[in-house]
């Protein structure tokens, strides 16, 4: 069994996003900025790009909704390869850079791809465990624009006419590690992730001019989905890091209007005397999320930038559930994730499934159109983590106030019981 969610619309998720690229595909869509020399991409370029590559794809005869698992360097390329198997109907399958040998192992014989992508410097033992898994393609790309898959793909034509799929076809399959027990692929859909990326593109006011300053992975929700679909729904510019610089980004933040980071990268700014209100006075949004932001830091921001940070709580199978308010600014509330975004349901409950008192503990449960549809060949687990009514249960633990706003406290896992009382270590921290 796996869950099916609401359709909210017919068309592939690239169509979606091609179709808010600029008239102008001259224009600079993304630059490089710690590359040797700033390469520029053009709108054309990336629209060529993918094109390219989704026919290399179409080439193989690969039967429809493969998974094509990736495992690379940050780079301009790497963001077309997803590009690309979204239009060409595919799913995409991104693993941390960090992953190893047995879990790659793992990954591949669980996912069952029919292309992986990898590093050169890996190709030699991820190869032979694909092939091993039954995998017939095995490509590499490095950040360097070099790798037989760049290499393939200049073969093929530069048009492409972008697969027909439905809101409920797979888009992405995320690996999680969850709670416990084995890795869980999450299966995310085109409905998904564009539901999101539209509700998000209205609530955090993206608008004309707006730039992002990009220094996220591109293997995990927040860099891959919230990020980019951001961007390129909105027709932005990109000014890209193949990885987090403080000094680099703080000496590009007078270009940029928008920034998303999570925790870590805003304390590493804070360690850099070149951030002041000054450098940020062209910026009209910092986004932090992925891990809980200390109230010291929301407070040491507002008075070293002068902006006020915005923290959101999203998750691998849901994408964002939660954002604290756009506007005004006054209204986002250090310590904690703000208002079910529009058309997510939120809501907190006992370990009895029963609803809690306002300000009380409890686990939180989620619907809407961005919640994944289950997760890879795990009808039980899939199960399990719904309930009857088909509220998907995050894990999380937190409370709703008086005034509506969440705050996360802990995983489930983590509950300590202590004298009779429960007791959560992100709570503590965050005292």
């Amino acid at each position: 069994m796996t869950r099916q969610n609401a359709s909210v619309s017919s068309q592939n998720l690239y169509t979606a996003l091609r179709s808010a690229f600029p008239a102008d595909l001259d224009q600079i869509a993304i630059e490089t900025a710690d590359t040797a020399t700033p390469l520029h991409y053009r709108w054309r370029d990336l629209d060529r790009g993918t094109a390219m590559i989704a026919n290399l794809l179409a080439s193989l005869k690969l039967p429809a909704q493969s998974r094509i698992a990736v495992q690379v360097e940050k780079s301009v390329e790497a963001l077309m390869l997803y590009l690309a198997v979204l239009r060409a109907g595919h799913v995409y399958l991104p693993l941390n850079n960090a992953y190893q040998a047995a879990e790659i192992e793992y990954f591949i014989g669980n996912a069952e791809p029919a292309v992986v992508v990898c590093s050169g410097r890996n190709f030699g033992w991820i190869s032979k465990l694909a092939f091993k898994a039954g995998t017939r393609h095995v490509f590499t790309l490095d950040d360097d624009r070099r790798g037989s898959l760049l290499e393939r793909a200049a073969f093929h034509g530069d048009q492409h006419e972008t697969v027909r799929r439905s809101s409920d076809d797979l888009a992405a399959i995320l690996y999680t590690s969850g709670t416990t027990g084995r890795s869980k692929g999450a299966m995310l859909t085109h409905g998904n992730l564009l539901s999101n990326a539209q509700v998000l593109k209205d609530y955090w006011g993206w608008a004309k001019g707006d730039v992002l300053i990009h220094a996220l992975p591109i293997f995990h929700v927040h860099g891959l989905f919230v990020a980019t679909h951001g961007a390129l729904l909105n027709g932005s510019r990109m000014i890209w890091f193949s990885r987090f610089d403080a000094r680099g980004v703080i000496a590009r933040l007078a270009e940029a209007t928008v920034f998303m980071g999570v925790p870590t990268l805003y304390v590493r700014m804070l360690a850099d005397p070149g951030l002041t209100p000054q450098v940020c006075a062209n910026m009209r949004l910092f986004i932090s999320g992925s891990a809980p932001l200390l109230l010291e830091t929301f407070n040491d921001w507002q008075v070293r930038s002068g902006h006020t940070i915005l923290e959101r709580y999203g998750m691998s199978e849901t994408a964002m559930l939660t954002s604290n308010p756009y506007q005004p600014v006054s209204a986002r509330r250090g310590g904690t994730v703000g208002f079910p975004l529009p058309g997510v349901d939120l809501r907190v409950r006992d370990d009895k499934g029963a609803p809690v008192a306002s300000g009380d503990i409890g686990g939180i449960e989620v619907k809407g159109p961005n919640v994944f549809k289950g997760y890879w060949r795990m009808p039980e687990k899939t199960a399990d983590e719904f309930t009857t009514d088909l509220w998907f249960k995050t894990g999380d633990v937190g409370r709703i106030d008086a005034d509506g706003y969440v705050t996360i406290v802990g995983r489930s896992k983590d509950l300590i019981i202590s004298g009779g009382y429960n007791v959560y270590p992100a709570e503590i921290e965050g005292t």
